[in-house]
């Protein structure tokens, strides 16, 4: 990625709605130059998409929380199964695999603390593979929305 490439990036994280023809201006290049890089970086996997980013509260999902898990008996099998079926959870946001003390967190939201319990009593408690975890509730959230390249390693 080059200096342009790079200053794409970071105007599209910044407005993914502004249009090609605003892109190129901000950038000082030409619309089909702008409109070609943009087309690159995302053929290249560097853009993997658009989207909105909507307050969970208007979706009746004013609480988070992070769940630490453990399953067992530690196998691909077991992990894939697992990352699958709670991924697909409407409670869940996101779920991460982990190498560590825990094989999983997940990012959970929920209506409110009793509908926080029985997911952890109803959904997590009764899964035979879950060997334990662990609930942190989020009370605010920081979110880095403009990322950049870091240095290559030395």
């Amino acid at each position: 990625m080059d200096e342009l490439d790079t200053e794409i990036i970071r105007l599209l994280q910044t407005d993914a709605r502004q249009s090609n023809r605003e892109l190129a201006r901000r950038l000082g290049v030409a619309p089909s130059t702008c409109l070609e890089r943009v087309r690159a970086l995302t053929r290249r996997g560097v853009i993997r998409g658009y989207h909105a980013d909507i307050d969970h509260a208007a979706l009746n999902r004013g609480v988070q929380a992070m769940v630490s898990v453990q399953v067992r008996p530690l196998s691909r099998a077991v992990i894939e199964t697992f990352k699958d079926s709670v991924g697909a959870l409407p409670q869940v946001l996101s779920v991460f695999v982990l190498a560590g003390g825990d094989d999983f967190l997940l990012h959970v939201a929920v209506q409110d603390l009793d509908h926080l319990h029985a997911f952890l009593l109803d959904q997590l408690s009764q899964r035979r593979e879950i060997a334990g975890f662990r609930t942190s509730v989020i009370f605010q959230r920081v979110q880095n929305t403009v990322l950049t390249r870091l240095p290559d390693p030395t």
